[in-house]
């Protein structure tokens, strides 16, 4: 062997000689794991009880350096050399004897060495030919290599002023989406950089309180100074600046903002805009502490109008509406308020009031392990919501008709209906609310571990580069956790229960942090701390149970009287 080249960059491929290493030649995934984790280490070597740890993170030395000699000989066998891969001592190296190119290493040096000398980019650009495996998109240890070529990609590409192609790679890159407007203007194309504004807001999502810069909405402010009289001009920039306010934190000029941008809306009959302006004043609201003295005072005066404008800002309730049902005090409180609402619905006519109310009072329900009445009021919400055409409604309400049905064991009932809830969520304006739940359910309602795992994996990739909702993506995170703990992934289980820790850092209290000491139980049981486990299982109950959530509280306690988790169980339907 003289020459090897191994790419890693959009795809991996090893070429000995000239000659390319069929796929089928790496008869073990661990072997070829190998090769990659060398081939990225400094000096292509690392000392064998690192790679064992990377490769078999949950198991134990012995099991690990035994499955390493294995990987090792299937390594030589595909590379078609036994010195291609050696032990030297404790350290082990690849291809000591060989020229070895790696495309990643190559890329990089010529890459920083651009960025360092002001040089040209256009040859180390040309030598990125995609993400860092993307076969290993869930490897830990391509997670860090990875995110740092990628970043220094972007840093090329801005450093040749290549905007567009920012905007391919990272689509919510808002100085890159600027240079673009500006370019437009310079151009005179004041319209074309209207509408990259536009992009860049639709990547941003208001609903999520996530919008502009100053900076950028001066170039937008000036990109439609000769036609600020147009109603969408004036209200996308209003919109604008309530965001800017929210992220800053004065919240009650987010308020007005938000308030106006929502009239301007209205008089324009701007369905999105009409919803997003409605969602800052909930988050801006739930800011103060005042979301559901805000949401009863938006029930009332708009269920008056039972039109489909009211629908947008009734639809962007939903998600607050959801987080303060699993806030510290529980679903109770909320629900003896909307009982109120739900007659003042009735008496107005209104169909969409109806629905929420009924939405709303159904959670309660399922929360409180009264299913049948939750799957009674759960029905009248999803006709309703449909009689009114409000989608998104009619997505929340079939996803927890989905966890009645988990929690009865209907599995295969709960797969089909979120399934079906699935492609309509995506195409709905609150997208990065429903999808995220959705897999949730499809991860909780799954036949085995293993195939929770595979959907939660089919999930990722799917959400991958998307704007997701932070507390909509609590239950799926926590499904996560669970079942990978349960299929034996350990290391997989800690890093989303840490994700999921950290989501929880938006609650002082309630249901969510008590699912989470549930995941820490099942995740110490897969360790084998027994003890432990069951201890946290009780703190798990008693604090369902101070929420009333009974069913919660009873299924942690019967998981702390195992002295093994033998089945998966069912999760906190949240």
């Amino acid at each position: 062997m003289e020459t090897c080249a191994v790419v890693v960059l959009g795809a991996f491929r090893v070429v000995v000689d000239g000659r390319t290493v069929p796929g089928d030649a790496w008869k073990r995934t661990k072997a070829a794991g190998l090769v990659k984790i060398l081939a990225l280490a400094e000096g292509h070597r690392l000392h064998r009880d690192v790679v064992a740890d990377l490769l078999w993170p949950d198991l134990n030395a012995r099991a690990a350096a035994s499955n390493l000699r294995k990987a090792m000989h299937f390594a030589r066998a595909a590379l078609g050399s036994s010195d291609a891969l050696q032990a030297r001592g404790d350290l082990l190296v690849l291809l000591p004897y060989a020229e070895v190119s790696i495309d990643a290493e190559r890329f990089e040096a010529d890459g920083r060495a651009a960025l360092a000398s002001s040089a040209g980019t256009t040859e180390a650009l040309a030598l990125y030919r995609g993400d860092l495996l993307p076969d290993d998109r869930f490897a830990v240890w391509a997670e860090e290599p990875r995110d740092r070529l990628r970043t220094l990609y972007l840093s090329l590409l801005k450093a040749a002023a290549r905007w567009d192609d920012v905007v391919q790679a990272e689509p919510t890159d808002e100085d890159a989406h600027r240079a673009i407007m500006v370019r437009a203007l310079d151009a005179g194309d004041r319209q074309g950089a209207i509408r990259q504004f536009e992009r860049l807001c639709r990547q941003l999502r208001a609903d999520l309180g996530v919008g502009p810069g100053a900076a950028t909405v001066a170039v937008y402010e000036k990109a439609i100074a000769e036609d600020s009289r147009r109603a969408e001009n004036r209200t996308r920039a209003t919109l604008a600046r309530a965001l800017i306010a929210l992220n800053s934190g004065d919240l009650i000029e987010a308020m007005s903002y938000a308030q106006r941008a929502r009239e301007l809306a209205m008089e324009a009959n701007l369905g999105r805009e009409i919803g997003e302006a409605s969602a800052v004043l909930a988050i801006a609201a739930n800011m103060q502490n005042r979301w559901l003295e805000v949401f009863e005072a938006e029930f009332v005066e708009f269920t008056r109008h039972d039109s489909e404008r009211s629908g947008y800002i009734l639809d962007a309730q939903l998600c607050l509406a959801e987080f303060c049902l699993c806030g510290p005090d529980g679903h109770r409180n909320i629900a003896r308020r909307v009982k109120r609402l739900r007659t003042i619905a009735e008496r107005a006519g209104s169909v969409r009031g109806q629905a929420i109310a009924d939405l709303l009072l159904g959670e309660a329900a399922l929360f409180s392990g009264e299913l049948g009445d939750a799957r009674s009021l759960l029905q009248s919400a999803l006709e309703l919501h449909r009689r009114a055409g409000a989608r998104a409604g009619e997505i929340v309400t079939l996803q927890r008709l989905a966890e009645v049905d988990l929690a009865q064991d209907r599995t295969e009932d709960a797969t089909r209906a979120a399934s079906r809830a699935l492609p309509a969520a995506a195409s709905t304006w609150l997208e990065p609310h429903l999808v995220v739940r959705l897999y949730g359910v499809l991860a909780e309602a799954a036949s085995s571990p293993a195939q929770a795992v595979h959907i939660i994996e089919r999930a990722d990739a799917a959400l991958a580069g998307r704007s997701v909702c932070p507390p909509c993506s609590m239950g799926y995170h926590v499904a996560a956790a669970r079942n990978y703990a349960l299929a034996g992934r350990l290391d997989a289980a800690r890093r989303r229960l840490a994700k999921a820790e950290q989501l929880a850092g938006m609650w002082p209290g309630g249901p969510w942090h008590a699912a989470l000491w549930e995941a820490r139980a099942v995740l110490r049981r897969a360790e084998g701390h027994e003890n432990q486990a069951i201890a946290l299982f009780r703190e798990a109950a008693d604090s369902f149970a101070e929420v009333g959530r009974r069913q919660d509280e009873q299924r942690c306690l019967a998981r702390a009287a195992q002295k093994s988790l033998t089945t998966s169980g069912k999760s906190l339907a949240g």
